[in-house]
């Protein structure tokens, strides 16, 4: 089988890990999982079947990013005659050496809950100048990016992607 890439803002990210529906990816060069730059999340929860349920897990991963860090802004785009409710979280995450942009989006996809995230990291201590120019430059740009991406794989094509120990 074929290993699944994607591509975001131009750039192709090829898969690196999955494991219990989380699947990650990262640009080439960057395939180092302790100190890649930018990533592509896609998690698939199976238990997440309509929009009450994806509201419950946006609620969830909501106070994770609040335990964590700083939400920035949050967005939800409630079900229409044409689509489904969607949901969208941006925060800047406090990590051990470093500062993560997160930008989750949450969406239904083939009757299952799915969550992509795209996350941009800045490692050093001193990096909040640095994230902070980040955002400003790229920010505004990144969420609309996201909430228009539709290459993606179907959930199937995830749960059968190799699984890491």
């Amino acid at each position: 089988m074929q290993t699944p890439t994607l591509v975001f803002r131009g750039v192709e990210y090829r898969h690196r890990w999955s494991r219990h529906g989380q699947n990650e990816f990262t640009p080439q060069g960057q395939e180092d999982l302790a100190t890649w730059r930018d990533m592509l999340t896609l998690d698939v929860y199976e238990s997440v079947a309509d929009g009450d349920r994806l509201a419950q897990l946006a609620n969830k991963i909501l106070e994770n990013y609040q335990g964590t860090g700083k939400v920035l802004r949050t967005d939800t785009r409630p079900s229409t005659a044409g689509g489904k409710p969607e949901h969208l979280i941006v925060a800047v995450l406090f990590g051990a050496g470093f500062l993560e942009a997160a930008f989750a989006r949450l969406r239904l996809s083939d009757g299952v809950g799915t969550v992509i995230v795209y996350s941009h990291r800045v490692y050093g201590e001193s990096g909040g100048q640095a994230m902070g120019d980040w955002l400003k430059a790229n920010g505004p740009q990144v969420e609309l990016d996201l909430m228009a991406l539709t290459a993606l794989p179907a959930p199937a094509v995830l749960e059968s992607l190799p699984q890491s120990l």
